[in-house]
């Protein structure tokens, strides 16, 4: 019997796929709190995947270059910048902000080699490869598939670019390309873990912010690693997508944050919109029978 959670949903979904004597399910965990913002990642994901240039775009308010997860940005390094209030001038202590949220209009204390008057938050996003995948539910030429592995991958060849799966993403990943119309996203380089290798963009982060692995193995990881910070006084440190009884029964490619969710883009409670399709299908189909009968008596009281 395939182990499900409260939701009727298997923990492992490739077996609920089909694959028979499937791996371990592999995944990323992005731990945020030692990520540097380089962006070897995403020069790592386009090497590799053959993802064509995004232009050089400042976007004008951060040296995020990229700004979004897109078609031609698989992998992508935020960059928040989180001004912090004015203090008092004794307040120069810069180890009293790490970690902490703050709010209010930027204030500038201490000297020039200590200035604290705000943090970055650097993240680097990605597909997350949902246990419970909307893209998949709405594809209609099976252009989305499961793998082995667990992940979700595109087939380019196959998908005709309808676009269904674009707005089925609770995470707004999914893209399309101008050129040609068709879906593009990260398929947790299918053909490098097929044949044993570490995904481009882990293999190349300098800092292991971007762990690859099986999943199970990153979750107990990821928990050792928020009970770390949150005894070196950094209680703000949280797991992202990491829970499987979550909206979309829990995440492939999970985070750790330093702020609330929103703070990096990301919706605060996931849910896949098709979730309730089959039930959704029941009632349509017991309402359409007694729609059915109700013109069957019609007619026949009709003909009396």
């Amino acid at each position: 019997m395939v182990d499900t959670d409260d939701r009727s949903t298997p923990r492992d979904p490739a077996t609920g796929a089909g694959w028979v004597d499937a791996p371990p399910r592999m995944g990323f965990f992005t731990d945020t709190s030692v990520c540097i913002g380089c962006k070897a990642c995403e020069v790592a994901c386009k090497e590799w995947n053959g993802v064509p240039t995004s232009g050089l775009d400042l976007l004008g308010m951060s040296y995020d270059n990229t700004g979004a997860l897109t078609a031609n940005s698989w992998r992508h390094v935020a960059f928040i910048e989180q001004p912090r209030p004015a203090a008092a001038p004794e307040q120069t202590d810069t180890t009293q902000f790490l970690g902490m949220p703050q709010s209010g209009p930027p204030g500038r204390t201490g000297t020039a080699e200590g200035r604290s008057d705000f943090r970055w938050l650097m993240m680097s996003d990605v597909c997350k490869h949902c246990t419970r995948a909307g893209c998949l539910d709405v594809c209609p030429t099976g252009a989305l598939f499961r793998t082995e592995f667990g992940t979700v991958v595109v087939q380019e060849d196959i998908c005709n670019g309808c676009g269904y799966c674009v707005s089925a993403c609770p995470y707004g990943v999914i893209d399309r390309r101008v050129d040609d119309g068709r879906v593009w996203k990260c398929t947790l380089c299918y053909d490098r873990i097929g044949a044993g290798l570490t995904p481009a963009c882990a293999q190349a982060c300098p800092t292991e912010s971007i762990q690859y692995g099986p999943l199970d193995e990153l979750r107990e990881r990821a928990a050792a690693r928020v009970a770390t910070l949150h005894e070196r006084g950094v209680p703000e440190a949280r797991l992202y997508g990491h829970d499987p009884s979550d909206g979309v029964g829990g995440d492939g490619a999970f985070f750790l944050l330093l702020d609330e969710p929103e703070v990096y883009g990301l919706p605060p409670d996931p849910q896949v919109p098709t979730h309730d399709l089959p039930k959704m299908w029941k009632r349509a189909g017991v309402a359409a029978l007694a729609m059915a009968a109700g013109a069957v008596v019609a007619f026949l009281g009709g003909k009396r």
